[in-house]
């Protein structure tokens, strides 16, 4: 159903097949069946998310009940199908997977080209933009960091240079965007 869809279709004999390619994949959605040999669709999910590996996971089931569902979404699945089910169904669930999976890639760019705009500063530069970042001000940095205020608002001002920035603002949302890239 979905080859004939336009999408383009890999599936394997069990999840344990699955998971063995699951890192060199090209980004896409992943259908996962509760009842799968060897190993079951909630626990590839779980397997998935212990490795890092973020895809969007669809489960679809026809043995499904809310305990198994709850315990699915909680892990981060995007949908919860029950058999038999509508082609509709199916494609809306996939194309959000899809959505989601372009939010994340734009997101993941910024974290990674955030992390490299941040290799430019010295490691004392870094050390105000983390306060900075935690909301201090340049007196709470400075003593935290044994420095004079001064030397505190020299160096904000060499790091807003170094990262080409004309607001602090700016400056702080590279930091969060290299954040949520050392999270993931």
């Amino acid at each position: 159903m979905l080859k004939t869809s336009g999408y383009r279709v890999q599936s394997y004999a069990d999840g344990a097949e699955f998971l063995k390619e699951a890192r060199s994949l090209q980004p896409g959605c992943v259908l996962l069946d509760i009842r799968m040999p060897k190993i079951d669709g909630l626990q590839v999910q779980e397997a998935l998310n212990e490795r890092g590996i973020r895809l969007p996971v669809i489960i679809m089931t026809g043995h499904g009940d809310i305990p198994l569902s709850v315990r699915a979404m909680k892990a981060g699945a995007i949908d919860f199908i029950e058999k038999p089910f509508e082609k509709e169904a199916i494609i809306a669930a996939v194309e959000a997977g899809f959505l989601l999976l372009g939010r994340d890639r734009s997101i993941q760019d910024r974290a990674e080209e955030a992390a490299l705009r941040l290799q430019v500063l010295s490691p004392r530069e870094r050390e105000v933009l983390d306060g900075l970042a935690n909301g201090l001000p340049n007196k709470t940095i400075a003593y935290d960091l044994s420095i004079s205020p001064r030397t505190v608002e020299i160096h904000r001002a060499s790091l807003m240079s170094k990262l080409n920035v004309r607001s602090l603002s700016e400056a702080l949302r590279i930091a969060f965007a290299a954040q949520d890239r050392d999270l993931q």
